[in-house]
């Protein structure tokens, strides 16, 4: 009979972005290196039912999951640490929390009865924990919550957790909780007083934490050893389950720098399995931190240059990749808006990111072409790959070829809007969504790139190209490499003049690993240094 689930729940204070996501992130890794089976999941207080509509600029990329799911980014940095594909589950946002609650109740599901926050809201909360462990088959399910202790938008995930162990055991829960310790230069001391705040209003929720996670200053790190035993002393936890994590140079560091730091000992009061297997994030750290002599420049072809977590996974893709490689990465950002030839001379591969609107395209349209005509390594990636047909449907003719988002003409829409898409494009969740089969042709060099020819690529978008124009592509310089199985969707071009000229209406960025890059990247990196 299969040992009972247990529960971990990371909270976070003081301030947001305290790394809540990569400690959580950090400990499934540290389990599933002890060989448990560990599974994910987020609970985000704001009111949209998921992140498909939010503001890139302001929220950062929106992650797609392996059966259509917009979500936040932080299920693309569990992806990566726990090599597990998240589902729609693995996000719960008060807006979906409370739709699918009306609509429960609007369809007569509770029977006349009132519905309340307790215990309806925090019912349905709890069931999503349980639904996950079920449906991944977890020995541990961790649960990050967003947002800061004590934020009124997230009371009812904070109480649903502390009513959790009702159901479960205690003993089958453990609280986490991230908080930041600042230091003061004047004075020259880490001041614990913000953290010891921010406990004092876990615990006037009914939670009293079994691991604090202060993070902390790398610089100052030296002069913290007092810390510990002060939250210790004044928020009522074990010293040794006070976990001090100073800043890494890379995220991929957490998993490491939380065993060094003593995480393992709080964890295996909780459940003990034998000691973790750490030699793979060894490895990637030891790669991460080798100092190669090669340099590769890519160009980043993009509008929002001024946020870089619009692009989170396929920055991520990319380092993934010239780790493999063994070069050091340069990523040169450059401004669609702006871009110009020199741009693109300047830089020793080029890559087209997603996204959508009119805004900065005709800038992505002329970094395609400038790879085509002077044999620069490039990777279109969903819009990428549009922005790519459309040079060479002007280069083989086809004046003015543009997509019918852009306000192409009929005759001109060498880009046009999906089946069954028309009359949704303002509305969210409703694209082509997750993951997503397809046919690469034999002898085709994504065929070889892949080493296959029947592939799996995530999908988010509304347009495809439009095959009447398949020769004036041809005709420009690329060829359809890969579609649908049945053959109704272009899904990969390549062209064949090029040393490495690919692109996909997939996002293969979401399925890359830090220590397994995707061929598409590498491919690309291996191009790109040997320019």
């Amino acid at each position: 009979m299969k040992t009972k689930t247990k529960y971990i729940f990371v909270t976070g204070g003081v301030i947001s972005g305290v790394g809540k996501g990569i400690m959580a992130a950090s400990m499934g890794a540290i389990l599933k290196a002890k060989g448990l089976k560990v599974s994910i999941q987020k609970c985000d207080p704001y009111f949209n039912v998921d992140a498909g509509l939010l503001n890139p600029r302001e929220h950062g990329e929106c992650f797609v999951t392996r059966d259509g799911a917009e979500t936040d980014l932080d299920l693309g940095h569990y992806e990566r640490f726990l090599d597990e594909e998240m589902t729609g589950n693995s996000i719960w946002t008060s807006g979906k929390l409370y739709k699918t609650l009306i609509d429960a109740e609007r369809s007569g599901k509770f029977g006349g009865k009132t519905v309340q926050l307790v215990p309806h809201v925090t019912n349905m909360v709890q069931q999503t924990f349980l639904d996950n462990a079920r449906d991944f088959e977890s020995d541990v399910h961790i649960v990050e919550i967003g947002g800061t202790v004590g934020d009124i938008e997230g009371l009812h995930f904070i109480e649903a957790v502390r009513e959790f162990p009702t159901k479960v055991g205690r003993e089958n829960c453990l609280y986490v909780h991230v908080c930041y310790v600042p230091w003061l230069s004047t004075s020259q001391e880490f001041k614990t007083k913000p953290a010891q705040n921010s406990l004092r209003d876990l615990r006037q929720f009914g939670i009293i934490p079994d691991m604090v996670v202060a993070r902390m200053d790398v610089d100052q790190l030296v002069k913290a050893p007092h810390v510990a035993s002060k939250l210790a002393t004044f928020c009522g936890v074990r010293e040794d389950a006070v976990v001090l994590m100073p800043d890494a140079k890379s995220v991929y560091e957490v998993p490491l720098n939380a065993v060094k730091s003593g995480v393992l000992a709080p964890l295996e009061r909780f459940i003990d399995h034998g000691d973790p297997d750490m030699s793979q994030w060894e490895k990637l750290v030891k790669r991460i931190e080798s100092k190669p002599t090669k340099t590769v420049r890519i160009g980043m072809v993009a509008k929002y240059v001024d946020n870089t977590d619009t692009y989170l996974s396929v920055t991520e893709a990319l380092k993934a990749a010239a780790w493999e490689a063994g070069v050091d990465l340069k990523t040169v950002w450059i401004n669609a808006e702006e871009a110009t030839d020199a741009d693109f001379a300047d830089v020793d591969g080029i890559v087209v990111p997603g996204g959508f609107g009119i805004r900065g395209v005709e800038g992505k349209i002329a970094a395609a072409a400038y790879c085509l005509e002077h044999n620069k390594p490039y990777l279109g990636l969903c819009l990428g790959m549009q922005v790519a047909v459309i040079a060479a449907a002007r280069r083989g003719g086809v004046k003015c070829a543009n997509s019918e988002e852009f306000g192409a003409q009929e005759g001109k829409n060498v880009v046009y809007i999906m089946e069954g898409q028309q009359g949704k494009e303002s509305t969210g969740g409703t694209m082509r969504l997750g993951n997503y089969p397809a046919v690469l042709k034999k002898g085709t060099k994504l065929a070889k790139i892949y080493g296959a020819t029947e592939v799996i690529e995530r999908h988010r978008h509304r347009y495809e190209v439009n095959q009447e124009f398949t020769e004036q592509i041809r005709a420009g310089g690329l060829e359809i490499a890969g579609t649908s199985p049945d053959g109704a969707l272009v899904e990969f071009v390549e062209a064949p003049n090029c040393d490495y000229f690919v692109a996909t209406q997939g996002h293969p960025e979401y399925r890359s690993r830090p220590y397994r890059a995707h061929p598409m990247f590498a491919g690309l990196l291996k191009a790109a240094s040997k320019k």
